[in-house]
């Protein structure tokens, strides 16, 4: 057989094989519910107050959505 006719086959079956199963790992790892933190987190970088270190910002967001949620329940 030729270089191209085995590198073909593979190609055709076992690569294929393994670049979906690594597909959907890194779906699965991105959906995983332990990851939500980070993702509200990387959501919210275009609103975060640059002048403010990432710590503090994140603290004064949550301050702020729990004194919303506080105001909610109040009415």
């Amino acid at each position: 057989m030729q270089t191209y006719t085995i590198l073909r086959e593979l190609a055709d079956s076992w690569v294929l094989l393994v670049m979906f199963i690594g597909f959907i790992t890194v779906v699965l790892w991105t959906l995983r519910p332990g990851s939500q933190n980070t993702h509200e987190d990387a959501s919210d970088i275009p609103m975060r107050n640059d002048q403010l270190p990432i710590s503090e910002s994140v603290e004064k967001k949550k301050l702020n959505d729990e004194n919303m949620s506080q105001e909610e329940s109040s009415r």
